[in-house]
């Protein structure tokens, strides 16, 4: 395991799979269609993700970057969590993100679609065509267009020929259950956010009970630490226009270092908002084999560890993100009982977010409310494809 964000499938080693770290990445210029698909939680999470990193790259770097944030069926007329956060980065830096909402908020079946339904969803898809041929955008993040297109609100082939025709530096991410075929094949990465149902003594066939205010993100595909961002990012944008108590509590394993381009924005967030958010990571800028831990990195996993176990048996944080918890625990270098009974005896207010790959299960995974697994179907690095700051890390 590594102490990135980003993944990179290393086949043969025996030990694994390796990570690369941020600072000693190369970047790549090509941009790459991603799907993000599945009945698990995490999808619209990891596009929120990918919007405050890439803000970020655009703070911390003179850069030409600048991301549409398109939210398919989720018009004004109802509040999301993260619209405090997302209004915040707006005003502190509008040259760089762009947010349009169309649709309602409710759901619907395709019986119950509507012309207004489907005027919403052409409005929309109009303006990211005319996003995607301006080329103004370094990020085109078009939310719920997947189950837009499974509802037929819109013609998938008409839209995989504007998405293939895209601007070779431009990435584009779409999110959403329901995936129309001709887009996961057109894509370079396909991550399926797959619920993890648990049979345990609710009875045959039933989910086992979890508790509330647990969320695990983990499996072999991209999107677990983007998720977690995502997550945060929503967390924020509660307390922001919601919840002045509502404090937010970012917490990394095994990705020490510099380089990770949402530290600028969580930073810029955290500036405005001093009350709101904390963010600390730890571990070397180095990839943690199995095997080959060093001593530091026991003390810097201990360390993470004695301040989450602290922060979320105080109360004072009603949100803990725990990106990459999981692997370290895998590696051994923190034992898996003090996470267990600190969960246990968690404040029913705070929510606890669990992220990362790992070989071996947790104990703690069957407390958990939410488990989503993310499966890879298809990635951009397994062809050699490089990974790309502002989006990957």
């Amino acid at each position: 395991m590594s102490p990135s964000s980003t993944q990179t499938p290393q086949r043969g080693t025996g030990r694994g799979i390796g990570i690369r770290t941020a600072s000693g990445s190369d970047e790549r210029a090509h941009g790459q269609l991603h799907v993000y698909d599945g009945d698990g939680k995490g999808k619209s999470q990891a596009a929120l993700g990918v919007v405050l990193r890439t803000i970020g790259l655009g703070i911390c770097e003179q850069k030409r970057t600048r991301v549409l944030l398109l939210r398919f069926l989720k018009g004004p007329g109802r509040a999301y969590d993260e619209d405090g956060a997302i209004e915040a980065l707006q005003q502190g830096f509008p040259h760089l993100i762009d947010q349009v909402r169309t649709g309602r908020g409710d759901f619907f079946t395709a019986e119950e679609a509507t012309k207004f339904d489907r005027q919403e969803a052409q409005r929309g898809w109009d303006i990211a065509k005319g996003a995607i041929a301006s080329d103004l955008y370094s990020v085109v993040v078009l939310d719920e267009l997947n189950p837009v297109l499974d509802l037929g609100l819109l013609d998938s082939e008409e839209v995989c020929r504007s998405l293939a025709a895209k601007p070779d530096g431009m990435e584009v991410i779409c999110t959403g259950r329901g995936a129309p075929r001709p887009l996961v094949q057109l894509a370079d990465l396909h991550s399926e956010m797959r619920a993890h149902r648990r049979l345990g003594q609710a009875g045959d066939g039933a989910m086992a009970p979890g508790m509330d205010g647990i969320e695990i993100y983990t499996g072999e595909g991209k999107g677990k630490s983007t998720s977690a961002l995502g997550k945060a990012l929503q967390a924020i944008g509660r307390g922001i226009s919601q919840d002045k108590s509502h404090r937010v509590l970012i917490l990394q394993w095994l990705k020490g270092g510099s380089g990770y381009t949402e530290d600028a924005a969580i930073a810029a967030l955290r500036e405005s908002y001093p009350h709101l958010v904390d963010h600390l990571r730890s571990g070397r800028d180095a990839i943690v084999w199995r095997g080959q831990q060093q001593p530091i990195d026991y003390v810097e996993a201990e360390r993470a560890w004695e301040i989450a176990r602290a922060a979320i048996s105080s109360g004072l944080y009603k949100t803990v993100i725990l990106d990459e918890i999981n692997p370290t625990v895998d590696l051994e270098l923190l034992p898996v009982e003090p996470i267990v009974q600190t969960l246990l005896r968690k404040p029913a207010e705070t929510e606890v977010i669990l992220t990362g790959r790992c070989k071996n299960r947790p104990a703690y995974f069957d407390l958990a409310s939410v488990h989503s697994e993310m499966v890879c179907h298809k990635h951009y690095a397994e062809r050699g494809v490089d990974l790309k700051r502002g989006v990957d890390y």
